[in-house]
């Protein structure tokens, strides 16, 4: 088995993302206008320009949906992020919900129009 080594967004606008999900991740980005990182636990979570990806590998971005993606990230409480998210004036996808297999979370997207999902355990 590979180890799984972390998730890049590829999107129009780097700084648009990094302001946002340094807001909700409170985490430092590490990178520039074009390339910027957030060292997560287990992984890294970084956001690069669909430009930089067209240099690196011409016609690489065709076909490539912008905000087609769902990003997990587990919390120490659902309610109080989901507070904290409507206080940034987040577009909340769907409240905190209890699950049957165990997990309460609360998704929110991105301004790319990405879901990101806040869980923890129930």
């Amino acid at each position: 088995m590979r180890r799984f080594m972390g998730v890049c967004l590829v999107t129009g606008d780097v700084p648009r993302l990094r302001r946002f999900y340094h807001a909700v991740l409170e985490i430092a980005p590490e990178g520039d206008d074009a390339f910027v990182a957030f060292p997560v636990p287990g992984a890294v979570f970084s956001i690069y320009h669909a430009h930089g990806m067209e240099q690196m590998a011409p016609g690489s971005t065709q076909g490539m949906g912008i905000g087609s993606y769902t990003l997990e990230f587990e919390v120490a409480d659902v309610d109080v992020e989901y507070a904290r998210l409507q206080a940034l004036g987040v577009t909340i996808v769907k409240p905190p919900a209890t699950y049957p297999w165990g997990r309460r979370s609360v998704w929110f997207r991105d301004p790319d129009g990405n879901v990101v999902n806040f869980n923890a355990p129930a």
